[in-house]
């Protein structure tokens, strides 16, 4: 009997989790009884309804700027960028007060109430007439009234509630799902090399809806529904991931990741003279990265260096958080590098859909709406992330004896090379459109042209194919990568590359506007994109990508992996060897 209540007590203990999860109490938790993949359900379905809510609004955002607020080609292109550039730029807010004060589910909750308001202040703003100047059928946005000074307000207020809303919730919602897997449980960390794949699969489920439906009711029914539909489904999401409360495993916050690195990198600067390096440092714990002997790690490693003069944390730091330190900031030549790539996501909602507005667009009594076409880079995403995880990598793991089949950032530099590609394919596309606006003599009028719309469907696809490889990478590299107590902040850089990348988009479209009108130049991009040259406009960005792809070779070179905190890596590596020499007898045979 006491045999077996030991044997009961061992198996109810190694059922709690190893990596410091707890409830919302600070409980310690059971595997058994929460995280896994039925607390990642709630948050799947949660994401779904959510990119359905937020590609409801930015999908068509351009056409709305257009057609009811009357703005050019230009400003409307970067209204648009520069709300989806706060957008992304906005989870640094929320992850740092998900580390330091509210952690992940708290500040999660508080952000959603926001992203809510914001979006039912914007269905408001398209609904009522008095929030919008009055209709115009001129092509030319100059021609028509614009909008009032509190119309835009109300309008863009909405805009930008929102933006704060989602800086809390993006951060926080994939490292909220991440943390149901036990690092530590071999099992587990194996369901999690899956998951940032399926993650991104949610993701981009709910943007097929909104990319077909939502864009289509919004074109033909009207904006009122159209912005009323994704509105209820945030609301509907919120819900859900409330419903699954009782199933998550949370982390306790571990204060600002912000200020823990100011700390090391001002106390290394006090130190600068410090001609070597003590033995004597505080608070070295298991798992922690080793000390690398270059003239970057050396510095940042004097703030652990004991003088004897050291008086408070900001003059001397733990090796941890020196460690931490160190890790985010190696990463960030990455994150530099995904800039470039990031400003060609710019281009989908922006000038690919207006791209589309001046081609033949009806099959029999169907109009397709021109932001439609979005639907096919996440067609397209969904599709290679399935024959990726599913075909790609257990048959490039058979060589590489990598779990991840190839490493995150031989993915991610596939996936920059695919966006050399498609600038190229648009420049070529591009070309062949304004040839068929000569032939038929629209170029001046700025009238439709008779060439089917499908004729930009090479550059979606390949769009899709690249975020399957870059993207996905992206998200999981840097949560993978970040110290354990900087998870939402490692999570952000993934979205403050979007960020940046939409405001180099702003920028790079005002100047070259500008400056390709000077001197008596019609210019490359007009409010007239028959007249326009954005075939040279994309070819600079090919130039611009190939550039960025020599960046990036140079940048991993010199970049470190982190080390695992614990073997399930070395388990999952060691499980494949040897069912690899399972196999070998019988495939002899």
């Amino acid at each position: 009997m006491a045999s077996s209540s030991s044997s009961m007590e061992g198996g109810v203990e190694n059922d709690y989790t190893q990596d410091g999860t707890v409830d919302l109490k600070g409980n310690p938790v059971r595997r058994s009884k929460r995280g896994g993949w039925k607390a990642c359900s709630f948050v799947v379905v949660y994401e779904v309804f959510e990119r359905m809510a937020y590609y409801g609004i930015s999908t068509n955002l351009v056409i709305y700027l257009t057609k009811k607020l009357h703005q050019g080609t230009v400003k409307s292109s970067n209204n648009v960028t520069n709300w989806v550039g706060t957008i992304w730029m906005t989870p640094i807010l929320g992850a740092y007060i998900a580390d330091a004060h509210l952690g992940r589910y708290w500040t999660f909750v508080a952000a959603s109430a926001i992203y809510l308001s914001g979006m039912s202040l914007l269905t408001l703003a398209v609904s009522l007439p008095s929030l919008r100047p009055p209709h115009c059928t001129d092509p030319d946005p100059n021609n028509c009234p614009k909008a009032s000074t509190l119309q835009l307000g109300i309008f863009f207020g909405a805009l930008y509630t929102l933006a704060v809303g989602t800086g809390g919730t993006k951060p926080n919602i994939s490292t909220i799902g991440a943390d149901q897997f036990d690092d530590f449980e071999p099992r587990e960390k194996a369901h999690k090399l899956s998951f940032f794949n399926w993650w991104m699969f949610s993701i981009f489920f709910g943007t097929l809806f909104a990319n077909t439906v939502l864009v289509y009711i919004q074109d033909n029914v009207g904006w009122s529904i159209g912005y009323g539909l994704p509105t209820a489904g945030l609301l509907v999401s919120i819900v859900i991931f409330l419903a699954g409360t009782p199933f998550y495993r949370h982390r306790v916050p571990g204060g600002s990741p912000f200020t823990r690195m100011a700390r090391v990198i001002v106390a290394a600067g006090r130190k600068w003279k410090v001609p070597r390096l003590s033995s004597r440092f505080g608070n070295l714990v298991p798992g922690c990265c080793s000390v690398l002997n270059n003239y970057y790690d050396r510095f940042l490693n004097k703030a652990a260096v004991q003088t004897g003069s050291d008086d408070g944390p900001w003059m001397l730091c733990p090796v941890t958080q020196v460690e931490e330190t160190k890790q985010m900031l190696r990463m960030i030549p990455i994150l530099v590098a995904t800039f470039i790539p990031s400003t060609m996501i710019a281009q989908i909602n922006t000038l690919f859909v207006k791209q589309g507005t001046t081609l033949h667009r009806q099959i029999g009594s169907f109009h397709i709406p021109p932001a439609s076409l979005t639907g096919f880079v996440t067609l397209s995403m969904l599709i290679s992330v399935v024959l990726y995880d599913r075909f790609l990598v257990p048959l490039v793991r058979k060589w590489t004896k990598n779990p991840r089949g190839i490493t995150l950032l031989q993915r991610m530099g596939i996936g920059i090379v695919f966006h050399i590609v498609i600038m190229l394919v648009a420049s070529l596309t591009e070309r062949h459109r304004l040839s068929e606006a000569r032939k038929h003599g629209v170029v001046e009028s700025g009238g439709q042209i008779p060439l089917s719309i499908f004729v930009l469907l090479p550059q979606f696809v390949l769009m899709g194919t690249a975020d399957a490889f870059l993207e996905v990478a992206k998200i999981e590299f840097f949560y993978d990568q970040a110290p354990e107590s900087m998870k939402s902040l490692g999570t952000s850089y993934s979205t403050t590359s979007l960020g940046i990348g939409n405001f180099i988009s702003s920028f790079l479209l005002s100047t070259i506007s500008d400056v390709t009108k000077r001197h008596g130049h019609k210019g490359w991009i007009l409010n007239n994109l028959n007249a326009s040259h954005l075939d040279y406009y994309y070819a600079f960005f090919s130039v611009l990508n190939f550039l960025n792809l020599g960046f990036f070779l140079v940048v991993i070179r010199f970049y470190v992996y982190k080390a695992e905190v614990s073997d399930s890596m070395h388990v999952l590596a060691e499980e494949l060897k040897e069912n690899a020499r399972l196999r070998e007898p019988s495939s002899n045979e």
